[in-house]
């Protein structure tokens, strides 16, 4: 067990200098970023101090808004939802990242990640992943970034499963099993007993992050759109909205367990469409995006 706590205290760090690494990153691209940090602490079921997290919120040029989050939290957990998480007894840590960014320009792609580590009880594992949510069908970016995590993952010899998972999670069921993206990769409950080459694997697939996404931004950032493009993007991010409120397991995640909800709903994008009985125009190359929203091979 001491090994396990030894393990915890490595993970958190590590995703902490990942969220610098990915700040970093952001301003690279966005030199005119704003950037709103808050530290914040919460208590457990049971009214007692349960940790928190540094959330850091973005707004700027190239970058619209996003977010990119760490948090440690533990404590006692609402015994009704306990039994869903998945571990034993009522008494919880979790430590993670998790980021969103939507970028202004809409033949950029949203980009979603996380990566965390949960102990409960006599359980622990690890989860995590990244997918993608393009407006334009650049398909050479969507094969870039699905071959970015192949190459980091194949090795562990997962990839067909995580991305097989990623492409049946990130799927809004109550809109004809239509995917948010065009997905990525994702695990939840991974754990081989043998943490010490657990915990190196999600850091040695993690770090691939940046190299998975900014790439797409720089060769995207300065082309120009049109309102028809950006309208696009606007309705297709009323979908990430539905996913992220009506299905999303993280969300349900934080608010459970009593996090901060602005911090949580961050993922959220600061512009959103809805229109009754939305489609793009037919013959249009945002007719032509839809159909990548469901599952294909990458290969």
């Amino acid at each position: 067990m001491q090994d396990l706590e030894t393990k915890k205290v490595e993970f958190h760090r590590y995703v902490r200098a990942l969220q610098d690494e990915i700040t970093m990153a952001l301003f690279d691209v966005d030199p005119k970023l704003n950037l709103e940090e808050d530290k914040w602490e919460r208590l457990d079921h049971t009214g007692n101090p349960g940790g928190g997290g540094i959330t850091r919120a973005f707004t700027g040029e190239i970058i619209e808004n996003a977010g990119v989050n760490t948090s440690m939290v533990f404590g006692a957990i609402d015994p009704a939802f306990a039994g869903k998480l998945g571990g034993t007894g009522d008494q919880m840590w979790a430590a993670g990242i998790s980021l969103i960014i939507h970028p202004r320009n809409p033949r950029v792609p949203t980009v979603h990640a996380n990566f965390r580590m949960i102990h409960a009880g006599e359980k622990f594992w690890f989860g995590g992943g990244a997918d993608l949510t393009p407006y334009y069908p650049h398909v050479e970016d969507f094969q870039y970034f699905h071959d970015t995590w192949r190459e980091a993952i194949t090795p562990y010899g997962h990839y067909e499963e995580w991305k097989k998972t990623c492409d049946s999670y990130f799927v809004n069921t109550h809109r004809n099993n239509e995917m948010r993206g065009v997905g990525g990769f994702f695990y939840d409950h991974f754990n081989t007993t043998d943490i010490d080459a657990d915990l190196e694997m999600v850091k040695d697939i993690s770090s691939n992050f940046i190299d998975s996404y900014f790439p797409i931004v720089e060769k995207r950032k300065d082309e120009a759109f049109d309102a028809e493009d950006e309208d696009f993007q606007l309705h297709r991010r009323g979908r990430y909205v539905e996913f992220n409120l009506l299905h999303d397991r993280g969300t349900m995640f934080g608010l459970k367990t009593n996090g901060r909800t602005d911090s949580i709903l961050i993922s959220l994008p600061a512009r959103a469409k809805f229109s009754y009985k939305y489609k793009p125009k037919a013959g249009s190359v945002h007719e032509k995006m839809m159909e990548y929203y469901y599952p294909r091979e990458w290969n």
